[in-house]
């Protein structure tokens, strides 16, 4: 599930626009701080920011460039009350994909959240081909040269989130916190035994290897 982080310091606003994604199918993460939002990025996994310009500490502006000195792709847009040529320039000057004046309309926010994940080919993929191997997400099935490989969902899941960003490293606490949740007893060592399954079962797959990035976590190469 893409992973969308609302940066407003305005409670209700954050509310809504969380309530609104939600239900076209997104996982929303409201924060009132980019302090707090920092802090929700080590952890999680995010594929898209929705931030507000005029928050107390640091606004957005100052959060911006901090997210573009550690992401340069990630997409980003303003969802502002300021309606000013300047502010719209410094905004992307710094780096953002799109600013929005409020009061925001819900549907448009929704669409240009689809256009920006699409833009960054982050859209809601059925598919996903690595060589030999495809998996369809519809169906929960991977299958390498034409032979299905059992999966649990979890194992399935981990997988496809590795193979839909090749070369990106995601910490165990990413994808505990994607994939496990709240499981009291869960530990990021149980991210270590679900790869060490993945490894096993794809072990004839010369197509793709998932790497350890010791101290952080794994990503998915192709070869």
């Amino acid at each position: 599930m893409i992973n969308i982080l609302v940066v407003e310091d305005d409670e209700k606003l954050n509310r809504l626009v969380c309530a609104h994604l939600t239900e076209h199918g997104y996982k929303t993460i409201g924060c009132l701080r980019a302090v707090e939002a920092f802090d929700r990025m080590i952890d999680t996994v995010i594929d898209l920011i929705i931030s507000d310009i005029m928050m107390p500490e640091i606004n957005g502006f100052k959060f911006a460039a901090m997210v573009r000195e550690q992401d340069k792709t990630i997409p980003m847009f303003f969802m502002s009350s300021r309606d000013d040529i300047a502010s719209k320039e410094q905004g992307f000057r710094i780096g953002i994909d799109d600013y929005m004046v409020k009061p925001v309309d819900m549907n448009e926010l929704t669409l240009r959240v689809g256009a920006l994940l699409r833009r960054a080919n982050i859209a809601n993929e059925k598919k996903l081909s690595a060589g030999s191997l495809v998996l369809n997400a519809d169906e929960m099935t991977a299958t390498l040269a034409g032979e299905e490989i059992p999966l649990t969902i979890r194992e399935f899941n981990v997988l496809f989130k590795l193979l839909s960003y090749p070369r990106k490293t995601f910490t165990r606490n990413q994808l505990m916190n994607d994939f496990w949740g709240t499981e009291n007893e869960s530990t990021p060592r149980t991210v270590d035994v679900y790869i060490t399954k993945l490894r096993e079962k794809f072990a004839a797959c010369k197509d793709f290897e998932i790497v350890t990035v010791h101290g952080l976590g794994y990503k998915a190469v192709l070869k």
